[in-house]
């Protein structure tokens, strides 16, 4: 969780015995999902053993993603937890955690770069200018191909109708892509 937060921004979660989570924020309980969506929501947490008081964050956590992944949700590959398993024990596990948090915070941010791409108009978006680049040059070598002379700019103006329809089909693929990446975050 973040760790430049003070400990009032830290919401307390009590796990009874009988498995129930009680969030002593609202004074309610709450269930595995909540506790996940407040994940989601940048929320700060700790949940703690009502009885002995002891830290059971990263059990909880760990209990979210199996629930996660048994939802149908996966998004982790059977070879990497057998890899992550492997690395219980070794010389190299105190450097795993730091790795992974470094890796994942990566993702993200390439992952939010890759969104505000995404977010602009079609013709802003940088992807369609790389795309619009691409069929230019496959229209010049098409062109130099078909007997126009080498080193000459293809012909400019409006598209042919093979370059509409393969414009419209990438369009169409970018926005399939836009979907994904909604449903990803």
């Amino acid at each position: 969780m973040a760790a430049s937060r003070s400990d009032d921004d830290v919401v307390i979660i009590k796990k009874y015995a009988n498995r129930r989570l009680y969030d002593t924020e609202s004074s309610a309980y709450i269930t595995l999902e909540r506790l996940a969506q407040m994940v989601r929501q940048k929320r700060d947490f700790k949940v703690v053993d009502a009885k002995s008081g002891d830290d059971i964050t990263r059990s909880v956590l760990a209990q979210i993603i199996m629930e996660e992944e048994a939802r149908g949700a996966t998004m982790l590959p059977v070879n990497f937890l057998r890899q992550l398993i492997s690395l219980y024990g070794d010389s190299m596990q105190s450097v795993v955690p730091d790795y992974l948090e470094a890796s994942l915070e990566a993702l993200q941010r390439n992952q939010n770069q890759f969104r505000e791409a995404m977010a602009g108009a079609f013709a802003t978006n940088p992807f369609a200018e790389m795309a619009r680049r691409n069929m230019e040059m496959f229209t010049a070598a098409a062109a130099t191909g078909r007997g126009s002379p080498a080193g000459e700019p293809p012909v400019t103006g409006e598209p042919a109708a093979d370059t509409k329809s393969e414009l419209a089909a990438l369009k169409s693929q970018l926005q399939e892509l836009q979907k994904k990446l909604d449903k990803l975050g």
